[in-house]
């Protein structure tokens, strides 16, 4: 649970000690819990101060007899629920960084117009709350321990629905700020194994199944591309499989997440600015295991199942070369021209492992590519695979929940790049459309006839700086929607 933020409702907030207010097209939207005279001063000071609510933009207007936070939500036409969640989100980092204050009324209008229910945007408000306010502390001697309730005020706030949203809202965020604990840690804290224990942990907690496969046990298993690129670290790597069983006679969904404990390239090195945030390689491994406990939290009928191969790429005496030649689980050989495309060599064999379920569909989630960043920034995850229902089930999600797709073509006309010299496969590309040659190789390892997806979060996985919606570090992006998409399937196999 979250430790620091808690809600609360008021049917009329007399004399609050501080209100939010949100600010769209230029003018106040607030609620008539505000009084006339703090009203006609705070449309006096946007106009002086020319604050026209762009998304995440927060102020404290001065000279108030109650402190105000106005938190910009945008213009009307440009509405989107990411983009209101990032607004709520800039409001928790504001919160965050105010030690003193101990409640604050959040109200706006009824009459508002917004395209979705009042309980959708209290949920996605508290969500981007609990998300802003987030920090990592755990390493720092000096911790924030203060805790800030949230108060929603008026009659349109106070309903069961907005109550519900809320508290899932809330429970989400305490599950997911465990994993971003566990996302946030640096390598030399969390070795694979370490993470397995960390996973099993949560996942006993959580009352649900959890398996490991040690080194050992990935040889038996004929993992030789996983084990290809944990070969030149002396820290073992494993495989961890998690499970909600769900309603029996529903076949599950699978979601394979990349965990990368730290990237450095192997023998093909990166270069050393910024390598420090390849502690973050690990993201998809972790959205796997956030997805599966809210699954179990939230009861879903659909089973789920997480699996993360653990591994650490390292150029040591051991480390696999460029022009070595493995086999996969599957039997395909694999030329390893690059030794830092290494995320798809963990994920082909994981691949094969959730194929054995015999899934409705699978996912998988990785920092895959650079690339992916250059066509699309830090604001939309790509998304590829075999299927577009399935695509666009996950795309529908995303838009729910402000976590936003963009589809990237998957034609078999890629496939022709990553044909092998030596081999039956090379695991890089010929240089261009480098996120569709990675989600081309994990096709290879994944039976046409199971519906499946891959998403590259390599741009939205973390922040590197402190931001207005957000604080550095995972952000686990991909989590809620796979969640929601798992919660809106169909009864039935």
């Amino acid at each position: 649970m979250n430790k620091t933020l808690r809600f609360q409702w008021a049917v009329r907030a007399s004399r609050p000690a501080a209100r939010l207010v949100l600010v769209q097209d230029g003018r106040l939207l607030a609620g008539p819990s505000l009084p006339v005279p703090e009203r006609r001063a705070l449309e006096a000071w946007l106009a002086a101060a020319k604050f026209t609510g762009e998304v995440a933009a927060t102020a404290w207007p001065p000279g108030l007899p109650v402190p105000v936070l106005l938190v910009g939500i945008g213009k009307t036409p440009e509405f989107h629920p990411a983009r209101w969640r990032r607004a709520w989100a800039a409001a928790g980092r504001a919160l965050a960084n105010v030690r003193t204050l101990k409640t604050i009324s959040c109200e706006w209008p009824a009459a508002a117009s917004f395209p979705l229910t009042t309980a959708e945007l209290a949920g996605l408000a508290a969500d981007g709350l609990l998300q802003g306010e987030y920090s990592f502390e755990a390493y720092k001697s000096e911790r924030s321990a203060r805790r800030l309730a949230i108060e929603w005020t008026g009659a349109a706030l106070a309903t069961r629905a907005v109550r519900a949203a809320v508290h899932l809202a809330e429970q989400t965020g305490g599950i997911l700020r465990e994993v971003r604990d566990v996302a946030n840690r640096p390598a030399n804290d969390l070795a694979p194994m370490a993470l397995a224990a960390q996973v099993r942990k949560l996942a006993r907690r959580a009352g649900l199944a959890c398996r490991v496969w040690n080194q050992e046990a990935l040889r038996r298993a004929q993992c030789r591309a996983l084990l290809a690129v944990a070969q030149g670290s002396h820290r073992p790597p494993c495989l961890i499989r998690v499970a909600y069983a769900g309603r029996r006679g529903w076949r599950p969904f699978v979601v394979v997440g990349k965990a990368v404990m730290f990237d450095s390239g192997g023998i093909s090195l990166k270069p050393p600015k910024d390598m420090d945030w390849m502690k973050y390689d690990k993201s998809g491994g972790m959205v796997a295991l956030a997805t599966v406990l809210l699954a179990a939290h939230r009861r879903l009928p659909r089973p789920v199942v997480a699996y993360i191969p653990a591994v650490e790429n390292m150029p040591g005496g051991g480390a696999t070369r460029p022009g070595d030649i493995v086999t996969a689980r599957n039997g395909k050989t694999v030329e390893i021209l690059n030794t830092d495309a290494e995320g798809r060599m963990i994920l082909a064999d994981a691949l094969t492992f959730a194929a054995d379920e015999k899934p409705a569909a699978i996912v998988d989630v990785a920092t895959l590519t650079g690339a992916v960043i250059v066509a699309l920034g830090h604001e939309a995850t790509a998304v590829l695979g075999n299927n577009d229902r399935l695509i666009l089930e996950l795309m529908l999600a995303g838009e729910a929940t402000g976590e936003r797709l963009w589809q990237l073509p998957l034609w078999s006309e890629y496939d022709e790049m990553l044909k092998g010299k030596f081999a039956d496969l090379k695991n890089i590309g010929d240089g261009s459309a480098g996120t569709i040659a990675g989600g081309a190789f994990l096709k290879q390892f994944v039976p046409a006839d199971i519906p499946w997806a891959h998403l590259d979060i390599a741009g939205t996985a973390w922040r590197e700086a402190e931001q207005a919606h957000g604080a550095p570090g995972a952000t686990l992006a991909g989590a809620r929607l796979l969640a929601e998409w798992a919660a809106r399937s169909r009864p039935g196999p």
